[in-house]
């Protein structure tokens, strides 16, 4: 069994939702086995492109309903976890393709590369989620304007 994962965000524009039905479709008819956070957005398209064309579809969700799984999960997976789900993702997919994304997505990938998975980005530019200084100095300097605004 070859699973691939999609990985991107649940809010996207049509462009984004597009691209990952079409990525799904290429997993479907190759047989390969989808796994996805197994909600809206990239990983509803993914699933339906891949069912559309005969694949098995997998969703790890964050919560404890399998209600809460989009209409094209065939195995339902809850975890209770929220985000913590990611790391299942990331560990069970053979390959991960990014679509899209932002911080949860970040996470994702993240993950991929402890676990020396490979991984593709489609229209993945996610920002680094912090602020580069170049001193321990500086560090220290935005550490003191964090908590003088607290």
């Amino acid at each position: 069994m070859k699973l691939v994962g999609v990985i991107g965000g649940s809010t996207i524009p049509e462009n984004i939702y597009k691209t990952a039905y079409e990525m799904g479709k290429l997993i479907g008819e190759r047989d390969y086995v989808l796994i996805t956070g197994g909600l809206g957005g990239v990983m509803e398209a993914a699933s339906k492109g891949a069912k559309e064309k005969g694949g098995l579809v997998i969703g790890i969700l964050p919560g404890n309903s399998r209600r809460t799984a989009n209409k094209w999960v065939d195995v339902p997976i809850v975890t209770g976890m929220n985000h913590a789900r990611n790391v299942i993702i990331a560990q069970s997919a053979d390959v991960l393709i990014a679509i899209d994304g932002a911080v949860g997505t970040q996470s994702e990938i993240a993950f991929g590369n402890i676990y020396k998975k490979k991984i593709i980005g489609i229209e993945c530019n996610i920002p680094l989620p912090f602020e580069k200084v170049d001193s321990p100095e500086e560090a220290i300097e935005k550490v003191d304007e964090f908590f003088s605004k607290k």
